[in-house]
């Protein structure tokens, strides 16, 4: 993996990073590479409240607050930053003003890479907001100083419409680091979490392959039509 001068990844809710980006982000520290994490909700209007529920609609948001804060210590990143908007209502935000948030990161941080979601390829209403926000502030670089920008894409006919994914990272040497970043969500991830553990052990041809590579789409500014 070469390493980045600083990579910024932007998620709308705690444990986006953990199923798809969460290995990759581990790698890039292990390289020496520092990693800012900005998370721009708490998660507090998920479905899951454990299994069996732990959790109320009430104690969620800080339960899902310190769940991020484990997984981010087990990835060893030590710029975390909550932005402090709410679930599921990024998409009612103005646009350009969460455009902003971002380009004001960027301005500070001076990433070479930027990790996110890709706009209209990532089904979430918060997914998506995030998605254009980070194509908006990468957008009013000029093209040869803009930050080369990896999208997670995981709609229906995304594969279809984008291709193979551009980058595939193997994460099989950080398994136990991002099956424990995984753990750290546990409200969110309780359910599934023995089947995971069972089938990558078993070495499962379908969880080793969604598991331990990690996929990204690079952003394509030929076809870009975020407006």
């Amino acid at each position: 993996m070469e390493k980045e001068r600083h990579v910024l990844v932007v998620f709308p809710h705690p444990d986006d990073e953990a199923f798809g980006v969460s290995g990759t982000i581990i790698k890039h520290i292990q390289n020496g590479t520092p990693v800012t994490y900005a998370c721009l909700t708490l998660g507090e209007m998920a479905r899951n409240l454990g299994n069996p529920p732990f959790a109320t609609r009430e104690s969620l948001p800080e339960i899902r607050k310190a769940e991020l804060i484990k997984a981010a210590n087990i990835m060893g990143i030590q710029d975390l930053r909550l932005m402090g908007y709410r679930d599921k209502t990024l998409e009612f935000e103005n646009e350009e003003e969460l455009a902003n948030m971002v380009f004001k990161m960027i301005e500070e941080l001076n990433p070479s890479l930027i990790i996110s979601f890709y706009p209209g390829y990532s089904v979430h209403p918060d997914h998506e907001a995030t998605a254009r926000a980070v194509v908006r502030a990468v957008r009013r670089l000029p093209k040869d100083k803009r930050p080369k920008l990896h999208c997670v894409a995981f709609s229906n006919n995304h594969e279809e419409e984008l291709g193979k994914a551009d980058i595939i990272h193997d994460v099989s040497d950080v398994w136990d680091q991002k099956a424990d970043v995984l753990k750290a969500h546990i409200s969110q991830t309780a359910w599934m979490m023995d089947e995971m553990l069972e089938q990558v052990a078993a070495k499962n041809p379908a969880w080793v392959e969604r598991m331990l590579n990690e996929r990204f789409w690079t952003y394509n500014w030929e076809k870009d039509q975020v407006l």
